[in-house]
């Protein structure tokens, strides 16, 4: 059994569509260099310098990686891990006056 990270719709062309990939079990860090030797420039896009990049929010089982233990978070056998980007723009109310 293999860790499961689901793909987020801007990065799914460098994994060729896929939405669901495997990656190996250890720290989401390692997780993250295991993916971009897969699937190269996935790591430049979620991280920098071996940190997470702020605007990139990661979930294993659910859980915000910035409140377990970061990048050195542990993910193991059938651990599903989720890359979500940061969402931000749109209007404010105020702007449409």
């Amino acid at each position: 059994m293999a860790v499961k990270v689901r793909i987020p719709s801007p990065l799914q062309r460098l994994t060729k569509g896929q939405e669901v990939v495997d990656g190996i079990t250890g720290t989401v860090i390692e997780l993250v260099g295991d993916l971009d030797k897969k699937f190269p420039g996935i790591a430049e896009r979620v991280s920098d310098a071996g940190k997470i990049r702020r605007f990139v929010n990661i979930y294993v089982n659910e859980e915000d990686i910035r409140f377990l233990k970061a990048e050195a978070t542990e993910v193991k056998d059938g651990d599903e891990v989720s890359i979500v980007p940061a969402i931000a723009g749109g209007r404010s109310k105020q702007e449409d006056l």
